[in-house]
């Protein structure tokens, strides 16, 4: 079980929304690459990077500042979300080191788009799924679409992505819990490997996470638990190992 702290950027600093709102949102640092060198090391083995701006924008708005973590840590895996909506972004974040892409408005709106970059770039490309209320939201959380995510996801899960990044909307930031559920749902419906992300933030959410492993839940993505500290990284880590023996 992979726990991957998030760093969500805004204007090159390093914030965190509540429910995918940009008018809602907590400054934590003014410096995104002192935050991912505490993360690192904590024992990080990934880094979800998540760029707000161009999530909404369309286009990558805060592309330096990634490409600076991804040189300052060459050795750490990175995946990277939000504005990447076509073929010369992807290139130039594989080129700067990054070794996960996120793509979630474009695989929705042109599926055939998400086809297209696992053949070109195989093994560097997953699919980011973002719900509200049980449908399917683009354009930065923004609009919402008819399609359940896991008929979207059972339709397009053959065509080579590495993971599924799951992240229901209305836990997001909100240290509310995450969808349990809705996650094991979704992983249940497909054979590739399904990354919550979402509310997660406390022991018992630790917890009940290592139970939906066996339905297919790979890791998870945590980001407001660790900066306000309800969860520390080093000790979920050691929690997770103890958990999933238990639920072995």
């Amino acid at each position: 079980m992979l726990l991957i702290p998030a760093i969500d950027l805004k204007e090159g600093q390093c914030v965190r929304l509540r429910q995918g709102r940009m008018d809602d949102s907590t400054h934590f640092s003014d410096n995104p690459v002192d935050v991912a060198r505490r993360w690192v090391d904590a024992g990080a083995q990934r880094l979800h990077l998540v760029d707000l701006d161009g999530a909404f924008a369309g286009r990558p708005e805060n592309r330096q500042v990634i490409a600076t973590i991804a040189a300052t840590f060459p050795d750490l895996a990175i995946q990277v979300g939000g504005g990447i909506r076509d073929r010369e972004t992807v290139m130039q974040y594989l080129d700067s080191g990054i070794q996960y892409v996120i793509i979630g408005t474009k695989a929705i709106t042109t599926p055939h788009f998400l086809e297209d970059i696992c053949l070109e770039f195989p093994g560097h490309v997953m699919l980011g799924l973002d719900a509200r209320d049980g449908h399917l939201a683009v354009d930065g959380w923004s609009k919402l679409h008819h399609q359940s995510p896991a008929d979207f996801a059972k339709k397009i899960a053959h065509v080579g992505i590495e993971a599924v990044i799951f992240t229901d909307i209305a836990r997001d930031g909100m240290m509310a819990g995450f969808n349990a559920e809705a996650t094991a749902e979704l992983a249940r419906a497909i054979e590739v490997p399904v990354i919550a992300s979402g509310g997660i933030s406390s022991v018992e959410d630790l917890k009940r996470l290592c139970a939906v492993e066996k339905d297919g839940v790979s890791g998870a993505i945590i980001g407001r638990a660790l900066y306000e500290g309800s969860l520390d990284l080093a000790e979920s880590r050691r929690l997770v190992e103890q958990y999933q023996q238990e639920f072995a």
